[in-house]
């Protein structure tokens, strides 16, 4: 009975799921949309046979995600290409199909080491606004292969909050269309050969977040739109061709946590704005022509920062106490730069700081910091380059202690001066007493004065002496 009872029980959730899925399937166009969009990625031999009763519905497929609406299941995922367990892999021969655009309930489409360097396939140029009402996330990462430019089509997707274009092959210019996509909150090109400015239409993205250019070759100034974009907290432009001055509308940006503008040719001075950027926890500005003085800047202001490379940026100026007053700094890199003076021993006050680099400058005195500092932050202490700047004796004889930094000069003379004279007052207590030891008079101790007198007396008495 209990048997039987089981039995019905499964029958009747089968005999609910096959009704279930025959009042609520996929469109027949849909999923042959679908099938032909994929096997243009996978090849032929891949049908979708094997699902059933449809790839959203009991038997699903890594890759492809389904969500319920108006009495159908519409496919609103598709992910192409190698990545985590996918099962929808790249063929040699993959390639774009006009079918992919019929999936018009799309959300997310992503394409992941996909086309590989031999394949040079273009991105399509059309048809994206078929997808202009739905899409919302659109990513190709990691696709060497992807040659061409980015379609001003892509200005048609009007919801689209994602828009990633990451370590693939393409080039030409970022279009000026990219600032139609207002609801954006995410633009990665990074590592491409992109070339060409900063499109100035990136200002009307006032919902983005982040917005990483970082590894082309965009040439240019820096547009002062960028202020615009209050919402982002992160910009990264690293490793390209920028010029020109820093704009101070750069300063607009009050909820940025981090700024990476590091291997460009920027030049022509910080402007003072940097400093109304509060909530900066990373600061990298290294590599770049600058040129200014670094007492411009009222670090203290910047009272959230934990990263902050100023290296080789031709910087001049003695090191400001305010940079000593950055209560969360981890991390200071002020390496390569003209900089001049002493080096404030306040940084050990700093509890939170754990990498100093002073290295390839001008500054000149004695470092005043502890020994259990240089202990803290043994090879992430750097002063070499330095030919003014000297350390305690005390200290070079200790481990943990900076290396390429000479002793001081004064201490390493009164040292020398010190030890002479001991070595000569040794000397002439050995030699006076065995001097007057063999006159019979090693009882009591003479003076200097005395023992001259009487090495006179002895040697004026040779001659007679000779004589006799």
């Amino acid at each position: 009975m209990l048997l039987q009872l089981v039995l019905v029980g499964v029958y009747i959730v089968m005999y609910r799921g096959v009704a279930d899925a025959s009042i609520s399937p996929m469109e027949k166009h849909e999923k042959e949309a679908l099938y032909s969009a994929i096997q243009g990625f996978v090849g032929n031999e891949w049908n979708g046979s094997f699902l059933y009763p449809d790839p959203c519905g009991w038997t699903s497929i890594e890759g492809v995600s389904c969500d319920f609406s108006n009495g159908f299941w519409h496919v609103t995922d598709l992910t192409i290409g190698d990545l985590y367990d996918n099962s929808l892999r790249c063929s040699q021969a993959a390639e774009f199909t006009e079918h992919l655009f019929n999936l018009k309930h799309l959300k997310r489409l992503s394409f992941s080491n996909c086309f590989l360097s031999d394949q040079h396939k273009s991105i399509p140029i059309s048809n994206w606004d078929s997808l202009a009402n739905s899409l919302e996330s659109l990513e190709f990462r990691s696709n060497p292969g992807l040659i061409g430019t980015i379609p001003t089509s892509f200005g048609y997707l009007k919801n689209l909050q994602s828009l990633v274009l990451l370590e693939n092959g393409l080039k030409g210019e970022i279009p000026e269309a990219l600032g139609n996509l207002t609801k954006l909150k995410r633009l990665v090109s990074a590592g491409n050969n992109f070339i060409g400015p900063i499109p100035t239409s990136l200002g009307r993205l006032t919902n983005l977040l982040i917005l990483d250019t970082s590894r082309n070759f965009l040439s240019g100034a820096l547009p002062v739109t960028i202020g615009d974009l209050s919402s982002l907290i992160k910009l990264d432009l690293s490793n390209n061709r920028l010029d020109g001055k820093l704009p101070g509308e750069i300063g607009g940006l009050k909820s940025l946590t981090l700024l990476d503008l590091s291997h460009n040719n920027f030049s022509d001075g910080l402007p003072e704005t940097f400093q109304e950027m509060d909530s900066l926890e990373e600061l990298v500005l290294s590599d770049n022509p600058i040129g200014d003085y670094v007492t411009r800047i009222q670090w203290r202001n910047m009272k959230n920062l934990e990263m902050l490379d100023l290296s080789n940026m031709g910087l001049k100026g003695n090191i400001p106490n305010s940079m000593t007053e950055m209560k969360k700094l981890r991390f200071l890199s002020l390496s390569n730069n003209i900089l001049s003076g002493i080096i404030p021993s306040k940084f050990e006050k700093i509890s939170t700081i754990n990498a100093l680099y002073l290295d390839g400058n001008d500054f000149t005195g004695k470092l005043e910091f502890s020994q259990r500092f240089y202990t803290k932050l043994r090879s992430r202490f750097r002063a070499s380059g330095n030919v003014k700047l000297c350390l305690s004796l005390e200290l070079t004889s200790t481990s943990h202690v900076p290396e390429g930094v000479q002793q001081c000069e004064q201490e390493s003379t009164v040292d020398s001066k010190d030890s002479d004279s001991n070595l000569k007052n040794k000397y002439l207590s050995q030699n006076s007493h065995h001097i007057i030891a063999s006159l019979g008079h090693s009882g009591h101790v003479v003076s200097h004065f005395t023992f001259c007198y009487v090495a006179r007396i002895i040697l004026m008495s040779l001659p007679w002496i000779v004589f006799l």
